[in-house]
């Protein structure tokens, strides 16, 4: 039985996690070391992922066997939707980047949790807009942005910098190349900057790395 919507000026707040877990999805959980592909591009497309925890790195290669980087999710995003547009294959591959756990939701189970329960349904579609304005950031940052303030802006969001949350300030383990694809630049150039956000400490290296708010003077200066 579909869950009733309250009324005007009723907060909100949902837990997709603790909803997933009650409604059974978490009995599909799978797990995945680093580099394990968690689908391949052009594999069939018959369900939804939402990701608990790690990261997935979603990449898209061309026929010419050129690849690009086009996300790094992180704990709370979902991915894989296009199944539910009609999309019969994956146009993209994901892959995990470090230990990663994620609940796999059949696309028919997904459509039935969206029909049923509005607060499920809403949390989906306020990412999915959250994803289509990104894409569209994304964008107007590749055509019109400099490699430097490309890589600042990557890596705050990869730091989950703006979110409601606390910001994630260590980051996955992601080498120069990946970040060069992402960026769209070469990995030299990456070097170069990585090195004065260092020195100037936006960013540092102990262990891992780290980002410094503090890194948002970069894509803020003209």
């Amino acid at each position: 039985m579909a869950s009733k919507r309250p009324s005007v000026g009723t907060p909100l707040a949902f837990d997709a996690q603790a909803f997933l877990d009650s409604a059974g999805v978490s009995r599909r959980v799978v797990r995945f070391l680093p580099a394990a592909i968690v689908f391949a591009q052009g594999a069939q497309a018959n369900s939804v992922f939402y990701l608990q925890s790690g990261a997935v790195k979603l990449t898209v290669l061309s026929s010419t066997g050129k690849e690009a980087v086009v996300a790094i999710l992180g704990p709370g995003d979902f991915f894989g939707e296009g199944c539910l547009a009609g999309q019969p294959l994956r146009m993209s591959a994901a892959t995990a980047v470090e230990p990663t756990t994620v609940l796999r939701i059949p696309k028919r189970e997904m459509i039935r949790l969206l029909h049923e329960h509005w607060e499920f349904s809403d949390r989906f579609i306020a990412h999915m807009l959250a994803r289509n304005i990104r894409i569209e950031e994304d964008l107007v940052d590749q055509l019109f942005n400099s490699s430097e303030k490309r890589l600042a802006r990557t890596l705050l969001l990869l730091a989950r910098y703006g979110k409601e949350d606390v910001p994630q300030r260590a980051l996955p383990k992601l080498s120069q190349e990946t970040l060069a694809e992402m960026v769209g630049t070469t990995r030299s150039r990456i070097n170069f900057f990585m090195n004065k956000f260092r020195r100037l400490g936006f960013i540092e290296y102990n262990g891992g790395l780290k980002i410094n708010s503090s890194l948002i003077s970069i894509v803020l200066h003209d």
